[in-house]
């Protein structure tokens, strides 16, 4: 992660082209706003659009706009998106959702800085800074054809990955307890932050999700708690119920064994309110035994 933020700094002040990739959920839009926040046209406008969302005729003409009497029910002219981003940044999200006549289009505009409205013959000549986002593997669907190479070579200026949540553990604590200052506040609600019990929970739990389901899980505790913490009672059932299918396949023996052991520690703990000693006791171990597994298996207690 602190890569990916070093990567947004370095290319926020140029004019570059940037491909931003990663599963749904990993915050792209949000490294895209990073970018846009941190380059020298902050001030300008900022435009988001879902590829993905939107038929291929209606995303043409949203991006490009139309002209008076361009098809049945075009009354008026209407400026595109891009228009509305000039002098700023528009930010292209699920770009490998576009079809080969869309990434034609979108080519003309990476090469010459210019389009044409729907229906029109005028040429639109724009500044805008280009942010692309895909949960897909380009370089994969460009091999089989489903994507141009020109247009990805264009997209691919300047490179930036965002890891699964899974993948960057030691964020959680940070992300969480930031979603619960700002969360809060919009609900006109105090804590204190999160018990112990809760941010181990948070911290062993899959998040297939990434931090679309952090955020949402965070903003669901909030709802539901009726004490100045966050206790692991008031998280989803799904992150506080060990799954089979959180021992991630793949994963060698030693890691499997900790993963169990550290969610079968947690979950006594948790069963003994935070009590090391009564843990111990339930576990039939020492209590510097399970003092020193704490440590080992870096479980917040």
């Amino acid at each position: 992660m602190k890569k990916a933020l070093d990567d947004c700094q370095k290319v926020a002040g140029s004019k570059a082209t940037t491909l931003i990739t990663g599963e749904s959920g990993t915050g792209k839009e949000l490294f895209a706003r990073l970018i846009h926040d941190l380059s020298p046209r902050k001030d300008k406008p900022m435009v988001v659009v879902n590829c993905g969302a939107l038929p291929e005729t209606l995303l043409e003409r949203e991006l490009f706009g139309h002209e008076k009497g361009a098809f049945t029910g075009a009354d008026d002219q209407k400026l595109g998106l891009f228009e509305a981003a000039d002098s700023g940044t528009i930010f292209l999200d699920e770009i490998g959702e576009t079809s080969q006549a869309m990434q034609v289009k979108l080519l003309r505009v990476l090469q010459e800085g210019a389009f044409t409205r729907v229906g029109g013959q005028k040429t639109i000549n724009i500044d805008v800074r280009v942010v692309a986002a895909t949960n897909k593997d380009l370089d994969k669907i460009v091999h089989k054809g489903e994507f141009r190479k020109d247009l990805y070579y264009r997209l691919n200026v300047v490179h930036i990955n965002l890891p699964s949540l899974r993948d960057r553990r030691e964020d959680i604590t940070l992300l969480a307890e930031s979603f619960l200052r700002r969360i809060a506040r919009d609900l006109n609600r105090l804590f204190k932050g999160f018990t112990p019990e809760a941010i181990n929970a948070l911290k062993i739990y899959s998040w297939p999700g990434n931090i679309r389901q952090l955020e949402n899980a965070v903003e669901r505790a909030i709802i539901m708690s009726d004490s100045d913490r966050i206790r692991l009672e008031d998280l989803p059932p799904e992150i506080t119920e060990i799954k089979t299918n959180d021992i991630q396949i793949g994963r060698s023996l030693k890691d499997a064994q900790e993963h169990f052991k550290k969610n079968f520690i947690l979950q006594s703990l948790s069963l003994c309110g935070g009590n090391k000693t009564k843990t111990a006791k339930i576990l039939d171990i020492q209590r510097t035994y399970l003092s020193r597994l704490i440590k080992e298996l870096n479980i917040e207690a």
